[in-house]
């Protein structure tokens, strides 16, 4: 467990020097919002992240351009909560603000397009949206293929995303084929009593009793 009540009281002391002497909608004070909104998420205090995290989108909003990447991170940190939440159509609505201001600003294969393309599949999926889930996660892989190396843990993410979707669909031996991809490269990457591993092994167990 990190020392979140450390990091809370470290960050909450540079906020009080701030707010004292910075204007309302300084920008240092949007960073300082965003970093006390991180460590309650991480705690999950969800509540008072969204309330830090609206903060910040509040000064950021007046003083930043339309389309400024901190106004993007600042939607998928909200998106993220209200995704915690369970409040599925709120991180929705805030993560497709996040990827149209990625979409206009990014190259078409940048690793953040990949992270959103998967933080919009991971509601649908949430919701029971199989197909768009699908699709969106599919998106994801497809620039995460492309673009980082062949053990990287995103990709992981992405087959284990694309491996559960498929078990839900009872597609199980497309469910196992991604499950396996999975276990392929964490056979590489991880020691091998490690719990990740044996989450995968046991996902490929139960998928292999449907077959």
């Amino acid at each position: 467990m990190r020392d979140y009540s450390k990091a809370l009281s470290f960050y909450k002391k540079a906020l009080g020097i701030q707010e004292k002497t910075l204007s309302v909608n300084h920008p240092d004070l949007a960073i300082s919002y965003n970093n006390i909104g991180g460590v309650y998420k991480n705690m999950g205090e969800y509540s008072k992240a969204l309330s830090f995290y609206e903060k910040a989108l509040g000064i950021q909003e007046k003083t930043l351009p339309a389309n400024h990447p901190n106004l993007a991170t600042s939607y998928n940190n909200i998106g993220s909560v209200y995704n915690n939440m369970g409040e599925y159509l709120k991180a929705l609505s805030f993560y497709e603000k996040a990827l149209g201001i990625q979409e206009k600003t990014l190259p078409a294969n940048h690793p953040n397009l990949a992270t959103s393309y998967n933080n919009i599949g991971s509601v649908y999926d949430s919701m029971g949206e199989y197909s768009k889930a699908l699709s969106f996660y599919e998106k994801s892989l497809g620039i995460r293929e492309k673009t980082l190396p062949a053990d990287h843990p995103d990709l992981v993410q992405s087959y284990n995303n694309l491996g559960f979707l498929y078990e839900n669909m009872k597609e199980y031996s497309k469910s196992l084929s991604y499950f396996e991809r999975a276990l392929d490269i964490l056979k590489v990457s991880l020691p091998p009593n490690h719990p990740h591993l044996k989450d995968v092994k046991q996902s490929i167990k139960i998928v292999k009793e449907e077959l």
